[in-house]
């Protein structure tokens, strides 16, 4: 302890001596320190967002549609029509019993929806409802999604988007119960979904969306086929996906006859979308930490100028105490720490202040679209122990290469030293 009171007063003089060389140099690292928490916490908050609001759809999961054959197959002609028969769900569900889920969709764009004096064109999806917990259309409070009653007696029952019960019934505050018309047939609401954020779908986003038991859906349009199958895997399996999905194409060839080679199926793999997307944005978070490293490292580069400037004007006084017979290490280990002590003076005022505003702003209701799609600025705590490493880092470089030049002084020498 006492050896350590010495070296703070020891550097409390020498700031004192040097005190405008010594605040220029802890507002560069002030603002070193400030530029590089602020780039990683704008990339944290920016990867969070996008990564809620890219699962906004669902996850764990590929949409499989139909296609032409390219090749001829067994004397059937190319350029045949490939459907999914809603009837062979079955077969593709024996087919692949290891799978999370297969199910199905019918989708039918441009309905007329009706409610009083009010008129929409919108898309109606007939669909099961394990989609609840699949693609996230939970209901708002005191409504519910479709469910197997629905679909055993074909209700004529529907769940809106959010969007489509903002625009079909703005003054309805419990729209729960009302009747609507699609195509002038009336259907019972029985819920509203929850706003959700979603940046990826393959029709239209579901906040749009007017969604009906599938068995009604096929009342309605006398409709054979799905639209789309939906495959989906435990999270333990996301890694195979690829392996489900060429397991249901080879399923899907031999119920209708074409080449399993024949890239008929369209497949969008959302898990494969999802990696990427992280992958994109840890790229982009880490560009980000690297142009704030740079300009950390140009204020570190000052510390080690001002330490050598101490080296300098201090070269009697190393003579003095190496005469006395104090070690090299003893020297080296006074300018390092006298280093480290500048470095996290303002490194550590750095961190604090980033972290108090970009907690304050998480504070503040801000009602604005792009915050929706950015985020907002998020300090995490593996960046926060980054910065800091980076700072015991670049504190004992600035210190050693100057407390070197210090224990190599000769004692004699620096005694003669004007």
């Amino acid at each position: 302890m006492k050896s350590l009171s010495i070296l703070w007063n020891v550097f409390v003089r020498d700031f004192r001596k040097q005190s405008g060389r010594m605040t220029l140099t802890i507002v560069g690292l002030l603002w070193g320190t400030i530029s590089i928490m602020l780039l990683l916490s704008f990339g944290e908050g920016l990867y969070q967002q996008m990564s809620i609001n890219s699962k906004g759809m669902g996850e764990g999961f590929s949409v499989i549609w139909g296609g032409r054959t390219n090749k001829e197959f067994k004397g059937l002609p190319r350029g045949r029509r490939i459907w999914f028969l809603a009837n062979d769900l079955p077969y593709f569900q024996a087919k692949l019993p290891d799978a999370k889920l297969v199910t199905g969709e019918m989708m039918r764009w441009g309905q007329r929806i009706s409610y009083k004096d009010k008129f929409l064109s919108q898309m109606v999806d007939g669909l099961y409802p394990e989609y609840e917990s699949l693609r996230a259309l939970y209901p708002q409070m005191g409504g519910r999604f479709i469910n197997k009653k629905d679909l055993e007696l074909k209700r004529r029952v529907v769940f809106l988007g959010n969007e489509v019960k903002d625009d079909l019934m703005p003054d309805v505050e419990n729209p729960i119960g009302e009747t609507i018309f699609i195509n002038s047939v009336p259907f019972t609401v029985v819920g509203i979904m929850e706003p959700k954020r979603q940046t990826n779908s393959y029709a239209s986003r579901d906040s749009r969306n007017v969604f009906i038991p599938l068995t009604t859906y096929q009342t309605m349009w006398n409709e054979p086929y799905f639209d789309n199958l939906i495959l989906a895997v435990d999270k333990k399996d996301y890694a195979r996906m690829e392996e489900f999905t060429d397991r249901l194409n080879l399923a899907a060839a031999q119920k209708y006859k074409y080449d399993p080679e024949d890239k008929v199926l369209g497949i969008w793999d959302t898990i494969e979308s999802q990696e990427m997307m992280d992958n994109i944005l840890l790229g982009l978070k880490y560009f980000l930490g690297f142009v704030g490293f740079m300009t950390l490292a140009i204020a570190g580069v000052g510390v080690a100028n001002i330490m050598f400037v101490s080296v300098k004007e201090r070269t009697r006084e190393i003579g003095v105490k190496m005469a006395m017979g104090a070690r090299r290490s003893t020297i080296q280990l006074q300018f390092i720490t006298e280093a480290l002590f500048i470095t996290f003076m303002g490194g550590g005022i750095g961190i604090s202040l980033i972290y108090c505003l970009t907690e304050a702003f998480k504070m503040v209701p801000l009602d604005i679209p792009a915050l929706d799609m950015m985020g907002r600025p998020t300090v995490s705590l593996i960046d926060g122990l980054i910065v800091v490493c980076i700072l015991v880092a670049m504190g004992t470089l600035a210190g050693y290469f100057p407390s070197r030049k210090a224990s190599s002084v000769s004692p004699v020498e620096s005694l003669r030293y004007e």
